[in-house]
């Protein structure tokens, strides 16, 4: 019978092929795990990379004001503790999440050598501004200004004019050092009481030196301000607060908002009483609704109306039953007879365009008048609080993206200026991928078939050479 010789080299093949997958499979892996690391390095080592142009030559001092310009002061006003930070009006939809500055000291003052020209104070910027995404590979400038209300008590109405402080709380929300110049604007029957570092520049406009502000910098100024005391015949008032940021080598970024003149009720009248709520836009914009409540504390009944005078952009969208639009800012309605010791209320729905909710804090102003049968009539007026959830809605500044040493790319990271640079890392990274899952599944498939084949293959021992005949 014919021996089988079968050789050992199938069984060393065989032998071998476990280790060949092994090796490739791992290879395949770590390819997959390439393109994340090159992509996670590449792009913010390059986000990172500072301009190559600087501002200006080493040592050479920035561009001075304009000489002509005198209405700039060279000194910033004096600074104070800010207040706690305050929980906004409640929002149907979750606005801009704000982030709560560290504790560090009031910024240095300065005397502003050389700055940048404060933008006109004649036309303040739409809020909110911020720089643009992209525009300097510098830390961003950032800026957000909070402002409270010209208050004023029923002293008022005794005195020829009251001296009150405007409270300005500015916060430095960007991620660099930078120059913030304040401008606020009076409206009529407001006047500067002689500020600290602020100048009039005309027109109710006032401009201030500026501060040197670290990043998360939160303080405030005072503002002394005299209101005559017939300003109350022009309510409702409200002014503005300007602030801007600057930084060398980076876009200037700036941020305002309103302030309400608040007056009690008044003059003083026996016999009738006014009360008027606080009108709160919600982050969605929609329409709100003033209370008003008018009280006969009189001996005798009497016949009553009240009018409400609203700032520019605040309208009554419908007027209720008795109630008259006299003009876009002024609805007038009656109420009917006010027994003696009764309170009349009236609820009316207000509405507002998205220009007047972003200048909020506004004033508005209530009238109420009592006609009785016999007597003289009896009228006060006061002056009510307009919010907005929209002006507190600014967004900071984007912090810098992480660089290339920490191993991972930053979620939020700012898109390249490069577009041609982008695309190409992608592409290389897709390409690398799918040559890695290629080889993971080749090296998949040469596993299957080398266990089937050895599965399959028909066992050969070898006998024993038959020992020779004699």
């Amino acid at each position: 019978m014919a021996r089988v010789d079968v050789r050992p080299g199938r069984r060393v093949r065989d032998r071998r092929t476990v280790p060949l997958l092994a090796i490739s499979l791992a290879v395949g892996l770590t390819a997959a795990a390439v393109p994340g690391w090159a992509t996670a390095a590449t792009i913010p080592a390059r986000l990172a990379t500072p301009a190559t142009e600087p501002a200006g030559e080493p040592g050479e001092e920035p561009p001075t004001a304009d000489p002509t310009d005198t209405g700039v002061p060279t000194e910033a006003p004096s600074t104070a503790s800010p207040p706690p930070e305050t929980t906004p009006p409640v929002a149907t939809t979750e606005p801009a999440p704000t982030t709560t500055a560290p504790q560090e000291p009031a910024p240095t003052t300065t005397l502003p050598t050389a700055s940048t020209p404060p933008p006109p104070p004649s036309a303040p910027p739409v809020r909110p501004s911020v720089p643009a995404p992209g525009s300097s590979s510098l830390p961003p400038v950032g800026v957000r200004v909070t402002t409270e209300d010209v208050t004023l008590t029923s002293a008022y109405w005794n005195a020829p004019s009251t001296v009150t402080t405007l409270r300005v709380t500015v916060t430095n929300t960007g991620a660099a050092h930078a120059r913030i110049r304040l401008a606020y604007t009076l409206p009529a029957g407001l006047t500067d009481a002689g500020t600290k570092g602020c100048a009039d520049a005309g027109g109710g406009d006032h401009r201030c030196g500026e501060w040197t502000s670290a990043p998360g910098a939160r303080f405030s100024t005072l503002l002394r301000v005299r209101v005559s005391g017939d300003a109350w015949r022009q309510m409702p008032l409200s002014g503005s607060v300007r602030v801007t940021a600057t930084a060398p080598g980076a876009a200037p970024a700036s941020d305002n908002e309103g302030f309400a003149v608040l007056f009690p009720p008044g003059p003083p009248v026996p016999g009738i009483k006014l009360e008027a709520g606080e009108v709160a836009f919600d982050i969605s914009g929609g329409a709100s609704a003033l209370d008003v409540r008018l009280g006969n504390t009189g001996r005798v009944d009497a016949a009553g109306r009240i009018e409400v005078v609203l700032p520019a952009g605040v309208t009554v969208p419908a007027p209720p039953a008795d109630c008259t639009a006299v003009s876009p800012a002024r609805t007038r309605c009656d109420l009917g007879t006010v027994p003696a010791g009764r309170t009349a209320h009236l609820r009316l729905p207000v509405s507002a365009t998205p220009e007047a909710q972003r200048q909020a804090p506004l004033a508005g102003a209530a009238l109420g008048r009592l006609d009785p049968r016999t007597g003289r009539a009896r009228q006060v007026q006061m002056s009510f609080r307009i919010t907005a959830a929209a002006a507190l809605a600014t967004p900071v500044a984007s912090p810098p993206a992480p660089t290339g040493s920490q191993g991972v790319l930053a979620a939020n990271a700012p898109a390249l200026g490069d577009g041609g640079q982008t695309s190409s890392v992608r592409r290389t990274a897709i390409i690398l991928i799918t040559v890695s899952a290629l080889l993971v599944v080749l090296a998949l498939a040469l596993a299957t078939t080398s266990l089937r084949r050895r599965m399959g293959a028909p066992v050969i021992e070898r006998s024993p050479a038959p020992a020779p005949t004699d």
